[in-house]
Order: structure tokens, then C-alpha cells, then sequence
């Protein structure tokens, strides 16, 4: 069963093909959750066994980051893997590859994230026809301020990717209110100020926050930045409709290995 509405009453306009898909599973799952992958990183190979592991595990969504040498919303942890991955020669072009065979082998929606200088420079037409021929659903670029970046919100929709925006605890009401009617799929609510890869302390200011995009949402909602622990996912079902993991899974995986991963993935989807 669902833990409240979805959408808010008096959409802006149809649902985006991911939010049906969020929507629809939502219908089973008290949460979903969305793990996250920084390709070329620590090479393709390990990549695709992560992206494996996910599907066992019964992860919902995918987001497949491109490496940038500036990743400004990335804490020390993506930093280095980014960096790393880069001198390793990851391309977009490779990226691009990958995405394409991971979205034919597994079913299920797979994202891309990364920063608006990798969009631009391979041209915001290209990037996003090319994203849709290959089974990408959605984009998260962090620095593409809606304000500055019609063209590629345009584009975007023009293609059938979602564009996602990001909002944060001290995004104020009348910005919260602009961000939540211009993204797509779902808003992406980062649970703190801050950078990527920091425990966040989940308590009543998360959950002020979270109602607060419940308010202004038109899509579901995921939240980001700081899941470590099962515990963290309890706290946010019925505030969320996605959990994002990102930095505590490269943590576990360079420590742990592949079967670290494979439990702590078990433990975090297994939440009623």
C-alpha cells in the first residue's frame, strides 16, 4: 500500500513516463530505492556486477553517473572515484555504451547524473536524442538551473527524459513551489546542505522538509545524500517515495567487496 498521495491535486501537466513507473511500484512498496554507480569506476567490469547485484536485490531505479573533474555537488569519496575513473580514460562515449547495454539486460529504469559542462559540450541536442535510443529515462545535472537551462529542459521533454531538480532544505518556498512544477519523474530532495558521502542526521527538520515538498510536489519524491543504514530508510517511509544510496555503497564495496554489497543491499530492501 501506498503511504500517501503521490501527487499533489492540480498537476501542471501528464505524468512523465518515469513518474507512472515510480507511481505504479509504489503501489507494492512501501519505499523504492535507487542506488547509484560511478562509471569506469573501479572499471566496467565491477560496474556491471554492482548493476547485477541491484537487480537481484530487488533495487528499484538506476543512476549511472558520468565522471567529471569538477563534481561540485560530490563529497571526497565520488570525488576520488571520478577523478580515478577519468585517469583511467572513461569517456562519455563509453558511458554511453555501457548505459546502452545495462537498460537491454536488465529491466529496469536507468538515469544518468552528471554536470551540465559534459551535457554542453556534447551538445544538449545529441546528449539527450542519444540518451532516449538508448533506454536512459531520466537526467540528474545538478548545475542545470531551470532558470538558465530551457534549452535543455526542452530537449529533454522533447525526447521522453525526465528531467530531475534538485531541492534542499533551505530552497524557500516560492523556489520550492518553481523547482517542483519544472521537474519531471520525480523531485529529488537532498536531505541536507552539504556534499555527498556525510552521515545525515534524519529527525523532525527532515520530515518539516520532506511534508513540505509533499506540498509542493506534483511527481514523487526521493530522498538523498547521507542513507547509510536501514534504519535511516524506516525513518523515511510514508515521508518519501525513494530512498537514494549512492557514497555508502562505494564505501562497502571497496571494504567489503561484492558480496558486502550483495548483504548490505539485502538488509536496506527489505523494509516493511
Amino acid at each position: 500500500m501506498t503511504n500517501g498521495p503521490l501527487l499533489s491535486d492540480g498537476s501542471k501537466r501528464n505524468m512523465n513516463v518515469l513518474a507512472e513507473h515510480i507511481q505504479r511500484k509504489r503501489q507494492n512498496k512501501p519505499i523504492l530505492l535507487m542506488a547509484h554507480q560511478i562509471l569506469g569506476y573501479p572499471d566496467f567490469e565491477t560496474n556491471y556486477e554492482m548493476i547485477r547485484l541491484f537487480h537481484e536485490c530487488g533495487v528499484d531505479l538506476v543512476e549511472l553517473q558520468i565522471p567529471f573533474t569538477e563534481p561540485i555537488a560530490d563529497g571526497p569519496v565520488f570525488l576520488k572515484a571520478n577523478q580515478q575513473s577519468l585517469e583511467r580514460g572513461t569517456t562519455v562515449e563509453q558511458c554511453m555504451e555501457f548505459a546502452r547495454r545495462v537498460a537491454a539486460d536488465f529491466d529496469m529504469p536507468f538515469l544518468f547524473m552528471t554536470y551540465f559542462n559534459i551535457v554542453y559540450q556534447y551538445g544538449i541536442e545529441r546528449f539527450t536524442e542519444d540518451c532516449a535510443s538508448i533506454g536512459i529515462s531520466g537526467l540528474i545535472v545538478p548545475d542545470a538551473y531551470p532558470e538558465e537551462s530551457e534549452d535543455y529542459l526542452r530537449s529533454c521533454r522533447d525526447h521522453g527524459i525526465a528531467p530531475i531538480l534538485l531541492a534542499t532544505p533551505y530552497t524557500s518556498n516560492e523556489r520550492l513551489s518553481y523547482v517542483a512544477n519544472e521537474t519531471d519523474g520525480f523531485l529529488y530532495c537532498v536531505a541536507r546542505k552539504g556534499l555527498t558521502g556525510s552521515k545525515t542526521e534524519f529527525d523532525d527538520a527532515t520530515s518539516v522538509f520532506l511534508a513540505r515538498c509533499r506540498q509542493y510536489a506534483q511527481t514523487p519524491i526521493g530522498v538523498g545524500f547521507g542513507i547509510q543504514h536501514p534504519d535511516d530508510i524506516r525513518y523515511l517511509v510514508g515521508k518519501t517515495d525513494i530512498a537514494i544510496v549512492g557514497s555508502q555503497l562505494l564505501k562497502v564495496l571497496e571494504s567489503e567487496g561484492l558480496q558486502g554489497v550483495k548483504s548490505f543491499l539485502q538488509s536496506i530492501s527489505r523494509i516493511e
